[in-house]
């Protein structure tokens, strides 16, 4: 069932992912060489709570963080661990919070040090294609809109679009209906109507789209080990515009020229 919000229940979305936005610009004065994923979803956890909130996905079915944590050639689902980044390394950072009984989700890839101009590109790409996928989520289109934005900007470019995990509805649980697929066919799949939040988030690779699972069972991850992108914004669908919920000015603000 897709549950409409109202524009109060959407301010207090609003609220939510503004602190996810908070949470990832705190990630990104850690994100360097030499710091362990565990420590980051340490600090990520303290950040949450002493502004407030409960970090969403943490117990969520069993997973053990506050942030998913991709590194390299992991795509979702990476678990806080001793592994310790290195130059040259890329990490996702896929958080997730409540507050005022809402939840807020949006996802940043970061670059460790020095990156390699390739998979420089594979970021930018990700990113904008996200952006593309934003501005299709509009009144009257249908999810397939947006899913044809994203897959057909990356796969021109040479780039594998995974099938195999999707965005989502949003709002009081942290997974609603309908599915947000980055692939598809324009015209088909849920009418987008106003009042609907969901996660737009493409999960892009440098190689195939295929993926395999790790033996936690949660961590998904390039089945040719290529590395992958992730980037993710929450959005409600409005009357005559997309509003984002969501927001990496944070992350800017830390990054400055280094923000992709």
């Amino acid at each position: 069932m897709i549950f409409l919000k109202t524009d109060e229940e959407i301010e207090l979305m609003r609220q939510a992912n503004i602190l996810v936005g908070q949470t990832l610009g705190e990630m990104a004065k850690w994100v360097q060489p030499g710091i362990s994923t565990k420590r980051l979803d340490e600090i990520a956890e303290q950040f949450i709570r002493d502004h407030g909130g409960v970090p969403g996905f943490k117990g969520y079915e069993g997973f053990p963080g506050t942030l998913c944590i991709e590194v390299n050639d992991e795509v979702v689902h990476g678990f806080p661990s001793d592994y310790v980044l290195k130059d040259g390394d890329i990490v996702g950072l896929d958080c997730g919070a409540v507050l005022n009984g809402f939840n807020g989700d949006s996802c940043y890839t970061f670059m460790v040090g020095d990156v390699d101009e390739k998979v420089v590109q594979l970021l930018k790409t990700t990113k904008e294609s996200l952006m593309l996928g934003v501005e299709q989520a509009k009144a009257g289109n249908r999810v397939g809109h947006i899913g044809f934005a994203v897959q057909d900007f990356c796969e021109r470019r040479g780039y594998g679009v995974v099938r195999e995990l999707t965005g989502h509805g949003i709002g009081r649980k942290l997974h609603e209906d309908p599915d947000v697929p980055n692939y598809g066919r324009r015209g088909v799949g849920p009418l987008l109507r106003p009042g609907m939040c969901i996660c737009i988030e493409p999960m892009i690779n440098m190689g195939s789209k295929n993926v395999t699972i790790d033996r936690n069972g949660w961590t998904i991850r390039t089945r040719d080990h290529s590395v992958s992108a992730h980037y993710e914004h929450c959005v409600a669908i409005r009357e005559d515009h997309t509003e984002i919920l969501s927001t990496f000015d944070y992350v800017k603000e830390v990054l400055g020229d280094r923000f992709i």
